[in-house]
């Protein structure tokens, strides 16, 4: 019996790019998915709400947050997994990060099918999240052959990326993003480059000093029409760990620098990135200066990326029985 009752944890950052992913490739099928995002992030549910059918719970503990500070949210997530994680559920996909954990160890406990998925960006190191939900889940999606050295049984679908909605083209631009976190030392030194032809995201770092400097680039924190922005890049420059890097190369073909997040905690090592750069086709630049990205930059444009089927195609056609 094919299943068509799913729910996707979708999380946070790049956790709901995954989500976003997956959601696309059921929508095609005919199946409108419950995605779980964090309660309060409101871009992200307005770029789910395409796909699926958008619930909330608490996010449990921001990136680097003292545990000890946490516990009330954990006990609230814990409290609303058990109310809305429901036996109602054919499979549950979680899709990593601590938002994932507590309302897939409900859909366990109440003898749900239970997915998990492991980072893009984790090819040497698991994730902690996924490691923990690897031992009680049905089965572990896996984006490399080389992650299965910490997922022995895991299945390897491809790399899950956020598939093109936007007919790619050239605006001219270089679209520079850091994620939900933002990365100052990167903005900075784009700063001092001296490029006029920037579209920024600075996620949660204050925009208004990059405004005032630079007032001809297109500044913003967060927008759910973020394909778009991806669609008419002439090059993205972005930071590892993420999954900006693959749904830019891999789905829109655009040519990609990587730089260093030395900033973001409990995330991929960054032994992992120049794995990923070549998995990816992109440059990895290890020292963030204007010299060094402006380097960058020309060599870009000389990249052709690699071509994958996108793993999320697979993975939605195993949730709901056809794989």
């Amino acid at each position: 019996m094919d299943l068509t009752n799913i729910a996707i944890i979708a999380g946070y950052g790049g956790h709901s790019g995954y989500a976003y992913a997956i959601a696309y490739y059921l929508d095609q099928k005919g199946v409108k998915p419950v995605i779980y995002v964090p309660r309060g992030h409101e871009w992200i549910k307005k770029k789910l709400e395409r796909y699926g059918i958008i619930e909330e719970l608490t996010l449990p503990r921001k990136p680097g947050e003292p545990l000890i500070r946490t516990i009330h949210r954990w006990t609230k997530n814990l409290y609303e997994s058990l109310s809305k994680i429901t036996r109602k559920y054919d499979a549950v996909l979680a899709c990593g990060s601590n938002f994932s954990l507590l309302p897939a160890l409900t859909a366990k406990l109440k003898k749900r099918k239970l997915y998990n998925l492991e980072s893009i960006d984790r090819i040497l190191d698991p994730s902690r999240t996924t490691r923990i939900i690897y031992k009680f889940a049905d089965l572990t999606f896996l984006h490399w052959p080389e992650q299965k050295q910490n997922y022995p049984k895991g299945l390897v679908v491809g790399p899950v990326y956020e598939p093109p909605t936007v007919e790619p083209y050239d605006g001219g631009y270089i679209l520079v993003t850091a994620g939900t976190l933002g990365n100052k030392e990167l903005f900075d030194a784009v700063l001092e480059t001296g490029l006029e032809n920037i579209v920024l995201q600075t996620g949660n770092i204050d925009p208004n000093p990059y405004i005032e400097r630079r007032p001809r680039w297109r500044v913003f924190r967060f927008t759910h029409e973020f394909d778009k922005l991806l669609a008419g890049a002439r090059i993205v420059i972005t930071q590892f760990p993420g999954m900006t890097g693959a749904s830019a190369a891999l789905a829109y073909r655009k040519p990609v620098i990587l730089v260093p997040g030395r900033h973001v905690p409990m995330s991929s090592r960054l032994e992992n990135a120049p794995l990923f750069a070549e998995k990816i086709g992109a440059i990895y630049v290890e020292k963030i200066t204007p010299g060094s990205l402006l380097d960058a930059i020309d060599k870009a444009r000389k990249l052709h990326p690699p071509e994958y089927q996108n793993g999320a195609e697979r993975v939605a056609s195993i949730l709901i029985g056809e794989g």
